[in-house]
């Protein structure tokens, strides 16, 4: 029964966060990384409030990989536009997916904040940055291909060592500061060379890793 209401919660969140994008994107059609963010940004609680649901790890993996496949079919066919409108070749929202799966196969069970430091990094850090790296000027440099700015590359960091001091201190893990600041440097160092989206992948996986890490040395 918990579980039942609690995917019920789950769904009903992400339902609230697509309406608001296909909103977003009906009425600033010209905005279009606007809506992609807005799903970037909103899908990012899901682990947190899974796990306060006390979710079961197996119901919220089958949960994940199905978003996954809904993601891959609407990369392909197009469904859902506003989530895939975007300037530029990425995979990103694919890889969403796919990392939120694998940040509840690898640390659900035994280190829930490290799987709850990833995907709020990958949610507002790199979503956040992107945001605000488009729309205030900056300098610019180009990456792999991808266009990078001072404004967005200094939002990744500051943002994601504001989420991890705060993860720290909710869960009363209390990490030093010199710890905090090495894990938003590998992420911020991370999203700036993983060209076509994988940043989605290898930020939030990276965080959670290093996290671990530190919480188990």
């Amino acid at each position: 029964m918990i579980n039942a209401y609690s995917l019920l919660v789950i769904l009903g969140w992400l339902c609230f966060i697509l309406s608001t994008s296909l909103l977003c994107g009906k009425f600033f059609p010209h905005e279009k990384e606007l809506s992609r963010k807005i799903v970037h940004i909103g899908t990012g609680p899901i682990i947190p409030i899974a796990y306060w649901l006390n979710v079961s790890k197996d119901l919220a993996l089958i949960v994940a990989c199905i978003i996954t496949a809904a993601l891959i079919i609407n990369y392909r066919l197009r469904l859902i536009k506003s989530i895939e409108n975007v300037d530029r070749k990425s995979f990103g929202t694919i890889a969403y997916g796919i990392s939120i799966a694998s940040l509840i196969f690898l640390f659900w069970s035994n280190t829930p904040s490290a799987a709850t430091a990833g995907v709020l990094v990958m949610a507002f850090g790199d979503g956040l940055a992107g945001l605000l790296g488009r729309n205030i000027d900056s300098s610019q440099w180009i990456i792999l291909g991808q266009k990078k700015s001072l404004i967005g590359t200094l939002s990744m960091y500051l943002v994601t060592a504001l989420i991890l001091s705060s993860i720290s201190h909710v869960t009363g893990i209390n990490f030093e500061i010199i710890d905090i600041l090495i894990i938003s440097s590998l992420a911020t160092i991370l999203e700036q060379i993983s060209p076509l989206g994988i940043d989605n992948i290898t930020v939030p996986i990276g965080v959670g890793l290093s996290w671990q890490w530190l919480l188990l040395n």
